[in-house]
């Protein structure tokens, strides 16, 4: 099949393979007689699915065996209230403080402060606010809190484009509180140093599944910690003590992201993904840093590998240049609406074929337009 290359920022773009292994077993799994979607989440069928997404994500990401892994509902947006409903609480000293450490480089960190401030004292460690969010602040620089619960950062802001490429070691900066990562948009498109990180969240719909399904992946001490307030469903602890199961989970969105766990270790795991990913944002950033029609604001240093914003030097053609793309077979280039321009979102699902014909596109409408 012949399938237009789509850079939406997500729900994205999905390894073709998968959809087709999904489209021939809709009907009836593996000879059940059942699709997946009408399975009880607690038959042998589906329980099956569940244990083999969990086996191969925990070889995929290296997970150490002191970390649960859970697969909840609610998106990133639910764990900006769901992180301090259960960690907020928790007290490291008998100086703890009950507030949260917040490192604000976009969008979506901003949104995770503004939501944890409705259940705990939030501090703005940091901000690149007055670059633009084109840059990230220096981890020395941090005004981190003694006795904060946990330091929250976006790893990589899918809307303003800047990806931490390595994750700041806090003991290096004198706390102890854990590490609490939004992941979203790069999980496992790169390895994770799981000795800096306490918690990790990400919705599924960019890099391991459908919308629907949202994985967070926590240290066993982190747990038991909830507020008394916070709903069953959300309780970290409980959710792990059930096996993601207390309630009834997106059966289908994890047999999916199941089904990509298994086409990510074919291609050979996560360091093969991590060098086509560095492969195809090379090629993508030299194309528009050597034109004189596009450019990219954010400082080379923590450029995101899988959200690339652009932006068009004659803001009118805009509207030419899409339509353009669109009959080019290259789909969703639109930038988000809060920041004007272009976004190419390059996952794990993109080929590197689909990178080189946006490449060639960008040439081809630069060299019509000179």
């Amino acid at each position: 099949m012949n399938r237009p290359y789509n850079f939406s920022a997500g729900p994205a773009a999905m390894p073709q393979e998968v959809l087709t292994e999904a489209a021939a077993e809709m009907v009836d799994w593996h000879g059940s007689g059942m699709s997946v979607m009408e399975m009880s989440h607690r038959g042998k069928e589906f329980i099956s699915i569940y244990e083999q997404a969990q086996l191969d994500l925990r070889e995929l990401l290296a997970v150490p065996d002191n970390f649960k892994i859970l697969f909840m509902q609610g998106g990133g947006l639910a764990e900006n209230a769901i992180v301090p409903l259960n960690l907020s609480s928790r007290r490291l000293s008998a100086d703890a403080t009950g507030s949260a450490d917040f490192v604000v480089t976009g969008s979506w960190s901003q949104k995770s402060q503004q939501e944890a401030r409705k259940y705990c004292s939030v501090n703005i460690a940091a901000s690149n606010e007055t670059d633009g969010r084109t840059s990230l602040p220096d981890p020395a620089s941090w005004q981190l809190t003694p006795g904060a619960s946990y330091v929250h950062i976006c790893s990589n802001e899918t809307i303003d484009g800047v990806e931490y490429h390595t994750l700041p070691d806090l003991r290096s900066l004198g706390s102890e509180a854990p590490l609490v990562v939004d992941c979203s948009s790069h999980v496992a498109s790169r390895p994770v140093n799981w000795s800096h990180v306490g918690l990790a969240f990400a919705g599924a719909q960019k890099n391991l599944g459908p919308a629907g399904l949202t994985l967070v992946v926590v240290r066993e001490d982190l747990l038991g910690h909830a507020m008394s307030v916070c709903p069953s469903a959300f309780n970290y602890k409980t959710v792990a003590d059930n096996q993601s199961m207390f309630n009834t989970p997106p059966t289908y969105a994890i047999y999916i992201a199941g089904l990509v766990f298994q086409w990510l270790k074919r291609q050979g795991g996560i360091p093969v993904m991590e060098a086509r990913n560095q492969a195809k944002a090379t090629l993508l950033y030299n194309a528009i840093d050597h034109s004189q029609l596009y450019f990219n604001k954010v400082a080379s240093s923590c450029r995101s590998r899988m959200n690339v914003p652009f932006f068009l030097r004659d803001e009118s053609l805009n509207d030419a240049f899409l339509a353009g793309a669109r009959a080019h077979g290259l789909l969703q280039l639109k930038g988000h609406k809060s920041v004007g321009g272009m976004r190419a979102s390059i996952y794990n699902a993109m080929p590197i074929e689909g990178v080189q014909a946006l490449v060639n596109y960008l040439h081809e409408f630069e060299k019509r337009r000179s």
